[in-house]
């Protein structure tokens, strides 16, 4: 049996590194500044190992481009190569010295430590022709002058560096000239390299602009950040004008270890989109914003950044390897989204309520999508009261986890059912939206001992006698003989008569409203199940009860007319007879 090594042919492999390799070619940036920082984190580790001598050197990377020579140089004043280093770990590709370094001198850390492929050097290629490299090792002894073109023959020469320090020219392509722009290249580091830990200057003439800030939030701790600070940050990652409505710090050690920041932010009309966007950075180097595995589903529109040293990246860093290291992240931020909001309602309720409304529906629908979330979060779901204030179901049942909650969803049209309850010093929950409506039938699915009752489902009422003359008189006047007519005292100043509906008829209804294809009015009449309460202390409906009273039935079709006025909008037929009614009774 034979038995070798596979070769690998430069010549063709070069193409695929500069074609294939990379999803963008912008990426090249983000490969040639991290090698820098690598450097840099290298030389800062020898000197805590007292393996090499800290001349007191200011760390940064400076990055120049020159359109005259066609050239990008990235320089740094890291740990430097020697000649020996150079044949090592640059003319072998694939084999990284930082992982080399970290399985030396860090055992399972990395301590910030970036490249492992060992890849990312030749990502130059994608828009240089050739390549020169001047570098110098911390160690002293002479510099290596390498240059190298795409097809990945090279040449090597010593030269005399005074530091130690790797100074890269790429020499720009026919093809990618538009890198030699400023702006193009701020940009590109401002994408890749924002949280980058070292200084990265960008040099334009006698001017240098640092591009980067080498403390990220996420990086610091959570207790000396300020809340403008957090406002300030959103705002410069996700390009918004507006405040964030929440904001969660996460420092996650064990048995996951990243660090993030995730906010809520304010939406501006109904059309915004509400998908969640969340961006990637592997040791404060950007990766990606399109992982949405990160995010978890239920929980949208959330942005965030998070910083997972321990990403299962593939060789581009552009897609994960093994997304059930990122599922393991997406729930560990779906638990601390819902310790967040426990916290925020027992020791920061005021703060909490002040942009209640508009948080409320990502968190219904956080509750109803995913269970676990729903256990954890579900108590601390808070609803407008009529009368003032929030309050959750919970403390709207005083404590006990039995009861009717009574609501509305138009405090506008179900003002005078609101006023009734008012009277009797009982609160109404508003649950104005359609996912208040399916939280409300989530709620009861996990207590069916509490039911929530629209108020015109269930207002606070005394029952009284019935009276048969005026039962005929209303199903007459309503032209409805399956209609209820009950007997209630609402006292003199009361309506005549209110119209109310059972709570699972009127949610059907508005199903039915929901999902209509073609907009009929039908589906806006009340089905089957609507009942006609009349207050016998009204003195209109004790007329009714006087034999010689005219127009009888035209009285009780408008107090009819008149109660459903109440309860919600009219047909055009039932407005025109209204006001026909009012004409004639006038």
């Amino acid at each position: 049996m034979a038995k070798g090594a596979l070769s690998v042919d430069t010549e063709h492999l070069f193409p695929i590194i500069k074609k294939w390799l990379y999803s963008e070619k912008d990426i090249f940036i983000r490969e040639v500044v991290s090698n820098a920082c690598d450097a840099i984190t290298k030389h800062k580790r020898l000197i805590s190992l007292g393996e090499a001598e800290d001349d007191g050197c200011n760390y940064r990377i400076t990055i120049t481009a020159d359109k005259d020579e066609r050239t990008i140089t990235v320089r740094d004043n890291g740990i430097g190569m020697n000649a020996e280093e150079v044949e090592r770990y640059i003319n072998n590709i694939a084999l990284s010295g930082a992982v080399e370094f970290i399985s030396k001198y860090e055992g399972e850390a990395s301590s910030g430590i970036i490249g492992h492929f060992g890849l990312g050097f030749y990502s130059m290629f994608i828009i240089a022709e050739k390549v020169e490299m001047f570098t110098k090792s911390y160690k002293g002894g002479s510099g290596v002058h390498w240059i190298c073109d795409g097809s990945g023959s090279f040449e090597s020469e010593e030269c005399e560096l005074d530091n130690h320090c790797t100074e890269i020219i790429m020499h720009v392509s026919d093809d990618e000239l538009a890198y030699l722009d400023n702006e193009k290249l701020k940009t590109i580091l401002g994408r890749y390299c924002a949280f980058m830990p070292y200084d990265i200057a960008l040099i334009e003439g006698e001017n240098e602009t640092v591009v980067n800030d080498t403390n990220p939030l996420w990086q610091r701790n959570p207790s000396e950040i300020t809340d403008e600070q957090y406002n300030e940050f959103y705002k410069k990652v996700f390009n918004d004008y507006e405040d964030p409505l929440f904001k969660l710090h996460i420092v996650a050690d064990y048995p996951l270890n990243f660090k993030g920041v995730i906010f809520i932010p304010r939406r501006k009309s109904g059309y915004d989109s509400t998908e969640s966007e969340f961006k990637l950075f592997y040791n404060s180097v950007f990766v990606a914003d399109n992982i949405k595995d990160a995010c978890p589903e239920h929980l949208v529109n959330f942005r965030g950044v998070l910083d997972c040293p321990e990403l299962p990246l593939n060789v581009s860093r552009s897609y994960l390897q093994n997304d059930a290291y990122v599922r393991k992240v997406a729930s560990h931020i779906s638990k601390k989204v819902a310790d967040k909001l426990n916290s925020m309602f027992n020791n920061e309720r005021e703060a909490l309520e002040k942009n209640w409304n508009d948080m409320k529906p990502y968190f219904e629908y956080a509750c109803m999508r995913d269970e676990k979330f729903g256990d954890r979060a579900r108590g601390c779901i808070l609803f407008e009261k009529t009368d003032g204030g929030f309050a959750t179901v919970a403390e709207y049942l005083d404590g006990k986890d039995e009861g009717t909650v009574y609501y509305t969803n138009n405090k506008e049209e179900q003002s005078y059912y609101i006023g009734l309850f008012a009277e009797k010093g009982k609160s109404v929950l508003v649950l104005d939206s359609v996912i208040d409506n399916s939280f409300a039938q989530y709620f009861e699915s996990k207590n069916d001992k509490i039911k929530f009752r629209r108020v015109d489902s269930g207002f606070v009422e005394s029952e009284a006698e019935s009276n048969d003359a005026l039962t005929e008189l209303f199903k007459k006047a309503s032209s409805r003989e399956d209609i209820e007519i009950r007997f209630v005292s609402l006292g003199e100043d009361g309506a005549a008569a209110l119209i109310s509906l059972s709570e699972e008829n009127r949610r059907f209804a508005d199903m039915m409203k929901m999902y209509a294809a073609n907009g009929s009015a039908e589906v806006f009449k009340i089905p089957n199940g609507e009942s006609l309460s009349v207050n016998i202390d009204n003195p209109i409906v004790k007329k009714l009860l006087i034999e010689e009273t005219e127009n009888k039935e035209d009285i009780a079709k408008h107090i009819y007319l008149s109660a459903i006025l109440l309860s919600r909008t009219l047909t055009a037929e039932e407005a025109k007879e209204f006001v026909a009614l009012n004409n004639k009774l006038i």
